[in-house]
């Protein structure tokens, strides 16, 4: 079950396509762990905000294209994990995101990634996810 789309936390739209490629704003999980990993959050909560943070990313590109169906190929993610200056472990963490887009979408859910770290991201979030998706009409 998928999550309703929160509203901007900003002057920003969730979504931009042009041509065949929607390029999605960043997003957190709507769920309430906060805090940095590696110090108030573990690598497993990590990982369950990177998979709550990726339900929220297919909300929005189901809204913005109507169905999910459009949806030709992941093509890109970048993970922002807030962690600890010695965290090590940003892929594990982002994981949770790139293992729910394969469930998801099979095969054109394999996507490249980055998976960095961040001294801060806002409100506390664990992490904050944005992504590059191939669509069709």
């Amino acid at each position: 079950e998928l999550p309703a789309v929160p509203a901007p936390g900003g002057n920003y739209v969730h979504a931009v396509r042009t041509g065949n490629l929607l390029y999605l704003a960043g997003k957190g999980p709507i769920g309430p762990v906060r805090g940095k990993v590696g110090l108030d959050v573990t690598v497993e909560q990590a990982y369950e905000a990177a998979r709550e943070t990726g339900l929220v990313l297919i909300s929005v590109m189901r809204d913005e294209l109507g169905s999910l169906d459009k949806v030709t190929r992941i093509v890109k993610v970048l993970g922002m994990v807030n962690a600890v200056p010695e965290f090590e472990q940003q892929p594990k963490v982002i994981n949770g995101c790139s293992d729910l887009f394969v469930e998801v979408f099979g095969d054109a859910g394999r996507h490249a990634r980055s998976a960095v770290g961040m001294g801060s991201l806002p409100n506390q979030i664990p992490v904050e996810i944005e992504c590059i998706v191939e669509v069709t009409d």
